[in-house]
């Protein structure tokens, strides 16, 4: 129910601020590989899906929330200034690459002692790092390809609803 009501505020706080309900829904379409990537990651190492792993998920999204921002901001931005939606994309891609994969990897590295250390209390801690490294190197890996086939999908879904409503409008006009 948290992570639920979590979600909902995080999509009103980017429709807000992007003014729009694609774009967020374009951040969030990240989401899911880091969740599914913690959760396998802990259940290929055999370890219960705990409280401590369930913050490693939370962890996660704020993470993975910010690449997708990273992103699809560039790519509006861009998209403003005139170029087409792939253009846009794609320039987002290669200006933003670097900072997604410096942050993520610097969360991911620091994440590592938890998920190996050893010593007293390590039981307590390890499941949060094995769920943030599982998330992190699977939606590293899917975001980075999925991010821009969703803001495309999106830009063209509303390209048509907008192309059928303009249609629509002339009809009734000449009628």
């Amino acid at each position: 129910f948290l992570i639920a009501a979590a979600l909902l505020a995080i999509f009103i706080v980017l429709g807000m601020l992007y003014e729009s309900y694609i774009h967020p829904l374009t951040i969030m379409s990240t989401l899911p590989s880091a969740g599914i990537g913690g959760l396998l990651a802990l259940i290929l190492l055999h370890y219960d899906f705990s409280l401590i792993a369930l913050i490693g998920i939370i962890l996660l999204v704020g993470i993975v929330k910010k690449n997708g921002i990273m992103m699809v901001d560039v790519s509006i931005t861009e998209q403003a200034a005139g170029l087409s939606a792939e253009e846009a994309i794609y320039r987002a891609c290669l200006l933003r690459f670097r900072p997604i994969m410096m942050t993520t990897m610097a969360a991911l590295l620091s994440a590592l002692p938890l998920a190996l250390g050893s010593g007293a209390g390590s039981e307590l801690r390890r499941p949060l790092g094995i769920a943030m490294v599982g998330g992190l190197m699977l939606s590293q890996m899917l975001t980075l390809y999925t991010t821009p086939v969703v803001y495309l999908y999106m830009d063209r879904l509303v390209q048509r609803r907008r192309h059928n409503r303009e249609h629509v409008g002339k009809e009734s006009l000449s009628k």
